[in-house]
């Protein structure tokens, strides 16, 4: 048909009802949807919008604690605030643009301003309670995709004051999800930094915290590693807790209105100008700004008037005011640590003296690596000009358009692979506009022990680094997700180690701001000649046997060559499974690398052999007896 004799008039013409928009363009409201093994996927969004509303009751001097349970993928949220106005809970979580935050009287630093919010976890869900309890009376309304299913009048109740809320991730929208546990505990325990003294009780246990940054600092760096005690400095409306360790990058914790800003904005952007600002005051010398920031460890907290977020989810600010006629945050955070941290500086010469020291001992690296770094570069600019190493996914074709970029980078992914077989598979199944390649060539080196300067002079290390843009930390990142995809056997797990000592020892923020995955890819194809099942473990493939009745053709997928691109389009597809590699609060990096990657210790067989059974099982097959010594002689040689 031509493009004349298309039908184009009124009956083309349509108007969404609130809950139909939402649903047919979540991404919009919670960003991407996901399978919770992302701390950014949207049923952790669902989530944070129904607690905020309980958080900005609790700012408001209303309730001191909020109760929460997430029980096979039901989620139960409970707080003492005021409630909701009983005439109006229908209209505070299914009216668009209804809600008491427009009010900035009664919400003057909140954290929701749009009235969405709970209005999309209601569409979002295939079930979704609310009951408000305020003044000795009560209203419930159950919903169903946001269509109303059971509405009560108003009752006369023995509850307290607060508000209930229940709902379930409708499984159309969020296939295969599942809350982790690490994630959500980690959610809940900013929330507790960020309100000193609000108890946070979730699935039995109680978070709460009694001084702010301080504590989140405290619990998630290991005080070993810091070269001198956590800098706490406190105002009504902006606290800072600062130190420097060992590692290399920077590592930052940034918050709007007890919104946990993953993506920073720009009152991070105004602390880490003014920190160097103030550091080369206070010493008098005009100090590099990377040797500054070079292995700094903080958290920031501004609280701001009708703050503007750069997207829905609020993980990156946008505003360049503290109130919309007030002074700007860069002004208001420059002042600030100009006076605090020049003050604790003047008054605490131990730390001054360490601080210094740490700077100096930045710019000595810097300067040592400086001719290999720029060798490096041109080497790394040369290669990309014509290897195959890195095929890049369509996102990154434009990015001179940086919101374009910012946007949709949100989305991409880069899979590192070992072996041209490997990575041809990956690359014809994957989705070219937000999946990449990268290839290696061999095992990559063992970094372990070793400066930075090994990153610039080995070629692998260069030009991953240079693929990702993390050469400066990982502000620049290009991909939201790094995946180690590499084949299930002894030398896919070795190389998996390799790279994970690469990134934990040079970018270990990378890590810790959740970026790095670990493919998962079925080890068994069992079929017959109707039914084929993919299976991920052993007693997925004992299954899938028992449902063929036996009957059945079983492969064992030894590498990701082995798998054809035709089946692996599902397996990095919409049903890609991914593990977080998630780092534990106080992890000592040194601890870990020397542990997998130093030298070999009993400890480490006993690992190898335990982690490697299908391997175990083969070289067993070959041979009737084997000690556990010569197991370990055996996996230890490959």
């Amino acid at each position: 048909m031509s493009n004349q004799e298309v039908k184009y008039d009124e009956d083309n013409i349509r108007t969404l009802e609130w809950k139909e928009h939402i649903r047919l363009r979540p991404g919009m409201y919670i960003g991407k949807l996901g399978d919770g093994s992302s701390t950014d996927d949207g049923i952790y969004v669902l989530l944070k919008e129904i607690i905020d509303n309980s958080i900005d009751e609790f700012v408001m001097g209303h309730g001191k604690a909020i109760d929460l349970t997430i029980q096979e993928g039901v989620v139960r949220v409970r707080d003492y605030g005021r409630g909701i106005p009983l005439g109006k809970v229908v209209d505070c979580v299914s009216k668009i643009n209804t809600g008491a935050k427009y009010d900035s009287k009664a919400f003057k630093k909140s954290v929701g301003l749009n009235g969405v919010g709970t209005k999309a976890v209601n569409a979002l869900s295939k079930y979704f309670k609310v009951a408000s309890y305020r003044e000795g009376e009560s209203k419930t309304v159950e919903f169903e995709g946001g269509s109303i299913l059971k509405e009560s009048k108003i009752e006369k109740t023995t509850n307290v004051n607060g508000t209930y809320f229940e709902f379930i991730p409708d499984e159309s929208i969020f296939k295969n999800y599942r809350y982790r546990y690490e994630f959500v505990e980690n959610q809940l325990w900013n929330y507790a930094y960020l309100n000193a003294g609000l108890k946070m009780n979730y699935n039995g246990k109680t978070l709460v915290s009694k001084n702010g940054l301080l504590d989140l600092l405290e619990r998630k760096v290991d005080a070993s590693t810091l070269r001198y005690p956590i800098i706490h400095l406190k105002s009504d409306d902006l606290e800072v807790a600062v130190s420097h360790g060992e590692q290399y990058g920077e590592e930052y914790y940034s918050f709007v209105n007890g919104q946990n800003t993953t993506q920073g904005g720009t009152h991070l952007a105004a602390f880490r100008e003014a920190y160097v600002k103030t550091i080369r005051e206070f010493y008098n010398k005009n100090f590099d700004t990377r040797d500054v920031q070079s292995s700094i460890v903080c958290a920031v907290s501004i609280k701001i008037e009708e703050p503007v977020f750069e997207s829905q989810t609020k993980t990156k600010l946008g505003s360049q005011n503290i109130s919309p006629e007030g002074q700007t945050i860069r002004g208001f955070i420059t002042d600030f640590l100009k006076s605090h941290l020049d003050n604790f500086l003047h008054k605490n010469k131990d730390v001054a003296d360490t601080l210094l020291k740490r700077i100096q001992q930045s710019e000595r690296e810097r300067k040592e690596i400086s001719g290999i770094k720029k060798l490096a570069n041109d080497r790394a600019k040369k290669a990309a000009l014509h290897n195959k190493k890195l095929r890049d996914c369509r996102v990154h074709l434009n990015e001179s358009n940086k919101k374009v970029l910012e946007e949709t980078k949100l989305a991409s992914t880069i899979f590192i692979t070992e072996g041209d077989s490997a990575s041809g598979s990956i690359t014809k199944a994957r989705n070219v506009e937000s999946q990449a390649v990268f290839s290696l060539r061999g095992k990559p080196l063992n970094c372990y022990g070793m400066t930075k300067k090994v990153v610039y002079q080995n070629e692998e290390f260069n030009l991953l680094q240079h693929a990702l843009d993390i050469e400066d930390g990982i502000e620049n990142l290009r991909f939201n997700r790094v995946v180690i995809s590499t084949d299930a056997d002894v030398d896919g797990m070795h190389i998996r180690l390799l790279l994970l000592t690469f990134f934990l020892q040079f970018f270990p923020d990378l890590v810790k701001q959740g970026h790095l995955y670990i493919l998962d890819t079925p080890l068994f194809r069992v079929r017959d000649k109707q039914k084929t099942f993919y299976c991920y473990s052993e007693k997925e493939k004992q299954d899938a046997i028992k449902k063929l009745r036996g009957k059945a053709e079983i492969t064992r997928f030894k590498g990701l060559g082995e798998i054809s691109p035709n089946e692996f389009e599902d397996f990095i597809g919409d049903n890609i499974k991914l593990d977080p590699v998630i780092m534990q609060d106080k992890t000592n990096i040194e601890d870990i690398l020397s542990y997998y990657m130093g030298k070999n210790t009993p400890e480490r067989q006993e690992f190898i052999i335990g982690n490697l059974k299908y391997e175990i099982d083969e070289i067993v097959d070959e041979k009737d007896e084997f000690t556990t010594e010569e197991l370990a002689e055996e996996l230890e040689a490959v």
